[in-house]
């Protein structure tokens, strides 16, 4: 029986590893990760915005003077008060645009408007409403002739940066970021997802086709059909887990070379501070959360942790899901056939990408507890959960269930597949599916 199962996996795995599509894939994913990781970086480097000459028309008297004292924008944006008209400004090429101010702006500061000869830039308009927001506020402020007002302004502004540590099971403190958590959790999430239906569809297409080819009754003169149906999933699964490990493996040496190399110097100091729990949130000169963020995906520890987990349950979910695909597959004669028997299999896989994206919103609510459990969703909802650090109880309970399941459902359509592989000319309604699992 092994030697059967074991020829059968070898030939479904490298009939499909050996195919350019999967070698394409399997580099471009990777190729497709650092780009991302990169590109924050290479936008950085390479956006260099033009320089805009923008005439002023301050009709107030006051905004003008707040313009030229803002040196930091000299570089990208150069203001020039002029007292000419609208007209004769704006058929004046040396300028890029005119920027008009009422001169009750301080009562209405709607009364602005910007004249631009090209497209509008959203770091023009948004500097340029900062600037005139400010200045008209501390016009309205000095009218209240409280002395010292900005001084003590400054003072009672507070910025303050939420660090958050979560205490795990043995006592051992961890900083971790929400936001990246519920990245990492909805992109293992939306992998997972196609997984699944490539994946499993692949299971049944296949079986399809050898069904029309009548090769299955050949096959089943020599191979049991529950030998056939478990070499068929457990070759095709073989291949996603290959394909996940060669993506985790990347992955990590990115993580570990790559991904350095492309943080700034000042960057990468306050980011190993952050991974020896060193740094000040208040002195840091970047982002803390964006430094919290680049430190997990630096470490190589937290890269392979979190593919060891997607691979458990990418193993548990394709082996479930592949045995509803492979009872579909050999009920059928062709792909319309399947078409709305495999609503069985997608329905619940939207439900729990829907469910996922949910309760990655609030990973320790009642309904993402139960929705990690039931084996129908728990593969996606569980990865989403996952990057949060949650009770590893919770995660250990969702796998044994799983797998548990995938028993029971592997049976259960072992005894479909017995009979549907003989079964030609007719589609099968939920009766006979029903009645062929109930045969002994």
């Amino acid at each position: 029986m092994h030697s059967n199962i074991g020829i059968i996996i070898s030939r479904e795995f490298s009939e499909r590893v050996a195919k350019k599509s999967f070698i394409v894939t399997t580099l471009l994913m990777p190729l497709l990760m650092l780009l991302l990781m990169a590109a924050p970086a290479l936008i950085m480097t390479l956006s260099t915005p033009p320089e805009r000459n923008i005439a002023v028309i301050d009709n107030s008297g006051i905004i003008m003077p707040a313009f030229q004292s803002k040196s930091d924008i000299a570089e990208t944006m150069k203001f020039t008060a002029s007292d000419a008209s609208l007209d004769s400004l704006l058929a004046n090429d040396t300028f890029d645009g005119v920027l008009v101010i009422g001169a009750d702006i301080i009562d209405n500061p709607s009364k602005v408007t910007l004249y631009l000869h090209s497209a509008g830039s959203v770091e023009l308009e948004s500097e340029i409403s900062h600037i005139i927001s400010e200045t008209v506020e501390t016009c309205r402020l000095k009218n209240y002739n409280i002395e010292n007002l900005n001084e003590i302004l400054a003072e009672i502004k507070a910025d303050v940066h939420l660090q958050t540590i979560r205490i795990d099971e043995s006592g051992e403190s961890e900083s971790i970021s929400s936001t990246l958590s519920f990245v990492v959790g909805m992109a293992m999430m939306f992998i997972l997802y196609m997984f699944l239906l490539m994946y499993g569809q692949m299971v049944m297409t296949s079986i399809i086709e050898e069904k029309n080819n009548r090769v299955l009754e050949l096959m089943v003169s020599s191979v049991k059909p529950l030998q056939l149906m478990l070499g068929k999933i457990i070759g095709v699964g073989l291949v996603a887990v290959v394909q996940v490990a060669i993506w985790g493996i990347l992955l990590c040496l990115m993580s570990a070379f790559l991904l350095p190399a492309f943080m700034p110097e000042t960057l990468a100091q306050q980011v190993a501070m952050a991974n020896a729990g060193a740094l000040d949130a208040s002195a840091a000169t970047f982002d803390p959360e964006m430094i919290q963020a680049l430190a997990a995906l630096g470490s190589v520890g937290y890269i392979a942790k979190l593919f060891g987990f997607m691979t458990l349950f990418l193993i548990g979910g394709f082996l479930f899901y592949a045995s509803i695909f492979a009872a579909i597959g050999s009920a059928v004669d062709n792909i319309q056939d399947a078409s709305q028997l495999q609503s069985f299999a997608i329905v619940p896989i939207l439900i729990a990408l829907v469910f996922a994206i949910t309760v990655a919103n609030d990973p320790n609510s009642t309904v993402a507890v139960w929705m990690s459990i039931i084996p129908f969703t728990s593969p996606m909802v569980m990865l989403s959960r996952i990057p949060f650090d949650i009770a590893s109880w919770q995660i250990w309970l969702s796998v044994g269930v799983l797998y548990a399941s995938f028993i029971i459902m592997a049976w259960i359509a072992a005894k479909i597949y017995r009979v549907g592989i003989f079964m030609y000319g007719k589609k099968p309604t939920i009766a006979d599916l029903i009645r062929w699992a109930r045969y002994k």
